[in-house]
């Protein structure tokens, strides 16, 4: 659309008139507005934002609120956005000389594109002003005149009526000196056909249990929030809704006027009049709702098409989808059940009137219904205990189950954009951090508009800083040359779990949070688990003050099969870390990292990162001549710290930190192959014990947390990993000699069918095998369990123990079932000489 007609017909050092907009209009939603114009022929100019001008038409009778009427209206040149503002004279003898009022001005949209509807002739839409309100209709005439000929009139709905446009204008300047005081503008009351009885909704709510009589006036009541659980509710006292994809809002209704907040506490009301509108026209003279701005079906998909309305980018529907009712007249409900208060809220929304929404429920069969929330195209539901009182903050009473992977991030920096992109490259985000405050999480570089690319781009560009209020504990030659943010804005991206060092992965900016705060983020962190650091003085190690170790995301699945959450694995440690300890205490140590659950994939680690702050570290040799920090437990705090940084497998060297180069312990793993019975591995494992007793060497026997078992020799003294490497080699080809159907000492998986594996490549420098009472990470949460070889030939198979069953056997047992490996005294001196008559039998 141009202005170059409008600028051609008009002189502006003659003319009051404004000549084009002083600013964009950014981030606003679109705006019309009527002007009463005493030209030489007296008529109202009717103009609607289209783009970044006015579409105008030319009334002569102006609107009419009677369906019946339909008002010519002369499509005129388009006008500058500014125009909205304008009033006052036009001088004598320029273009439209006379005096121009603003009659009303307000919001306006329409459900589908306004330029294709107008290109159509027939442009359906609703007004939000003072006066103008509801739904009305564009039609294009096919009459033959000098300018496009249209019919401008009122939709069926609760505003129509039989006034007129002039029945309204009191208050609307007439002259000069009345514009420059300015004008009054009377509001428009819906017509009575919707009136509600207030008082009798305030005598219903009064009959609730726990109702009250409210201490004050209707005011903002800061919203009840959702703990994020993975598993739907059980029992018939839990409700289930939909969770809709929007904007919270509380909605205060008092002495008939409304007003509309956000959960922080920030004013809605001039952003949606749609809403406004329509909660007047419930006819509650005092209340306070609570429910959710949404765009569209409220669906995941329908949140950017809410974020492009409120932005101005778009001109979609919005709704108001009610879900609670917490004060009606001076009755306070927030002391009554859920269950209550849907109830007289349905009663309210019996007949809704346009742009209100009675969020349903289900009584208990959550799983149904989040079936049916996730066949809608819905992120979830929200389930609610039947029986609870309202509570402002995050509770227990209302759970958020979702289905599609979706964070909330603080934004601390951005990158430099590539290519023909414009405005920035990606945003850097950050999580909550119990440590550091903020701990980055990775970039999203995906799902911008072009216009959502310009405003960040301005609002950031202002504020670069040193990353001084985020920890960074990855290497990435980027962030060298990123620019850093105060961490303020909140952004919800979609993703698809974590990678690599604890980073997103294919993250997609879902929303940018306009209606939270970095705060928010905070508070919705779940609750701590704490474990006290116990330090010992240990080598020269001085001891420290016990300091607590925070888990985050305690309700994340780590164990998906068996829903075991992060919250119980780290009470799982915890509680097993007496046994645990001594298996790692002080030895270089591999981990498992888990970020996204065990049924996604892990990775292992053994260097020690930044933002480990309990954990220490060994700078030991590697195979290359390099030196490296490996990870080192010593205490309690330690493992959990690991733990908290979603570590679910321990794998210990065979020797301690402070003498590498030597082992204390030789690990056999018997690894079956396809088709091999469990009875067969246990057979393996009596006959290993008995080849090692012939040899003088005692050994011991666990579970893998597998398939299979580890036989384990303690060495005491160490000794060389040469000398240990050698024998464990040896051994493994003489039990493969001694029968080569059964038995095989080399890796390779093609000669492993119907055959166990003895290996013996866990006895070397630097190779590691799982801890004694270390979670796996593999269904059902196995433990690899050490067991008394009497007890072998009850065990079912190498996983036979999980985190529950392992707990309930140590508490049984109360000591360790390797009795006396940490006495004894044996090693390789003479070993090799009875290995070498053995073979020689």
């Amino acid at each position: 659309m141009t202005l170059q007609e409008y600028r051609r017909k008009r002189r502006f050092d003659n003319t009051p008139e404004p000549e084009a907009d002083r600013q964009r209009r950014r981030g606003r939603r679109p705006i019309f507005v009527v002007q009463l114009h005493h030209a030489s022929r007296r008529h109202y100019d009717f103009r609607l934002q289209v783009g970044n001008t006015l579409k105008s038409w030319a009334v002569p009778k102006g609107p009419s609120f009677d369906p019946a009427v339909k008002r010519l209206a002369a499509e005129v040149e388009d006008h500058p956005l500014d125009y909205a503002n304008f009033e006052g004279d036009i001088p004598k003898g320029q273009y439209g000389g006379g005096h121009v009022a603003i009659f009303d001005r307000g919001l306006w949209s329409t459900d589908e594109d306004p330029e294709a509807q107008l290109a159509k002739g027939h442009l359906r839409f609703h007004l939000f002003g003072d006066k103008l309100k509801g739904g009305w209709h564009l039609v294009r005439t096919h009459k033959p005149a000098r300018q496009p000929q249209w019919l401008l009139f009122k939709e069926k709905d609760d505003y129509a009526g039989k006034r007129e446009a002039d029945d309204l204008l009191q208050g609307v300047a007439s002259s000069p000196a009345a514009s420059r005081r300015g004008t009054a503008r009377k509001q428009t009351r819906p017509s009575k056909k919707r009136t509600r009885s207030g008082t009798r909704w305030a005598q219903h709510a009064a009959e609730l249990e726990g109702a009250r009589k409210a201490r004050h006036r209707p005011a903002f009541v800061a919203p009840q929030l959702a703990t994020l659980q993975a598993q739907v509710p059980e029992g018939e006292r839990w409700l289930h809704e939909a969770k809709w994809d929007g904007y919270r809002l509380i909605a205060q209704i008092n002495g008939g006027t409304v007003r509309l907040w956000s959960r922080n506490e920030l004013e809605w009301t001039a952003k949606v009049p749609e809403i406004v509108s329509a909660l007047e026209t419930l006819g509650l003279a005092d209340a306070v709702l609570d429910g959710e701005l949404v765009a569209g079906a409220g669906r995941q998909q329908d949140f950017s098409l809410l974020q492009a309305t409120l932005s101005g980018e778009k001109n979609a529907t919005l709704s108001y989808v009610l879900f609670d009712v917490l004060q009606v007249g001076e009755v306070d409900l927030t002391n009554s059940p859920q269950s209550q208060r849907k109830a007289l809220l349905a009663e309210i929304l019996a007949d809704p009137p346009d742009r209100l929404v009675y969020s349903s429920h289900i009584e208990g069969r959550g799983d149904e219904a989040l079936a049916m929330a996730i066949e809608r195209g819905l992120e979830g539901i929200i389930s609610k205990r039947a029986d609870a009182p309202y509570r402002s903050g995050r509770g227990d009473a209302w759970r958020k189950i979702k289905q599609r992977a979706s964070d909330e991030f603080v934004v601390v920096g951005y990158t430099a954009p590539r290519g023909s992109r414009l405005g920035l490259g990606a945003l850097l985000l950050a999580a909550p951090d119990a440590e550091h405050g903020w701990r980055y999480a990775g970039r999203v570089g995906s799902g911008f508009s072009d216009t959502l690319l310009a405003e960040l781009s301005e609002r950031l560009s202002g504020s670069a800083r040193k990353p001084a209020d985020v920890h960074v504990d990855v290497d990435d030659p980027d962030l060298r040359r990123a620019h850093w943010v105060k961490p303020e804005l909140v952004v919800e991206v979609f993703h698809h779990g974590r990678g690599n060092q604890g980073l997103l992965r294919q993250p997609s900016l879902k929303a940018i949070r306009r209606d939270k705060e970095a705060s928010d983020l905070r508070e919705a962190a779940p609750g701590t688990h704490k474990a006290e650091k116990t330090m010992s003085t240990r080598r020269g190690r001085s001891a420290k003050k016990p300091t607590p170790v925070e888990l985050t995301s305690p309700e994340r699945v780590v164990f998906p099969d068996s829903g075991i959450t992060k919250a119980q694995v780290f009470d799982y440690y915890q509680r097993i870390a007496r046994w645990l300890l001594p298996e790692i205490a002080g030895r270089p140590v591999s981990v498992v990292r888990c970020p996204q659950g065990a049924a996604r994939p892990c990775f292992f680690q053994k260097h020690h990162t930044a933002g480990m702050e309990r954990v220490d570290s060994v700078p030991l040799e590697e195979e290359d001549g390099t030196r490296a920090d490996y990870l080192v437990v010593h205490d309690e705090t330690g493992l959990l710290e690991l733990v908290q940084f979603n570590a679910l497998e321990f794998h210990p060297w065979g020797s301690q930190a402070d003498s590498p180069d030597l082992a204390d312990r030789i690990v056999f793993d018997l690894d079956p192959g396809p088709d091999v019975a469990w009875k067969q591995v246990v057979e393996a494992a009596r006959l290993v014990r008995k080849r090692l007793r012939a040899l003088g060497l005692v050994s011991y026997v666990r579970t893998s947390g597998g398939k299979g078992l580890h036989v384990v020799v303690p060495l005491k003294p160490a000794c060389p990993w040469t000398r240990v490497k050698a024998f464990a080699h040896a051994f493994a080809e003489s039990m493969a000699g001694s029968d080569p159907l059964a038995y095989v000492a080399t890796a390779s998986k093609k000669f492993r069918n119907g055959r166990i594996f003895i290996d013996y490549l866990r006895n070397g420098r630097g190779a590691t095998s799982v801890a004694s009472f270390s979670l796996r990470a593999r269904e059902g949460a196995p433990v690899a369990m050490p067991l008394r070889w009497e007890e072998l030939g009850r065990i079912k198979g190498g996983n036979a123990y999980d985190m529950a069953s392992a707990l309930r056997r140590m508490k049984r047992t109360r000591s360790h079932p390797w009795s006396g490996f940490a006495r004894l005294r044996q090693n390789l001196d003479k070993v090799g000489e009875k290995l070498a008559l053995a073979d020689e039998r």
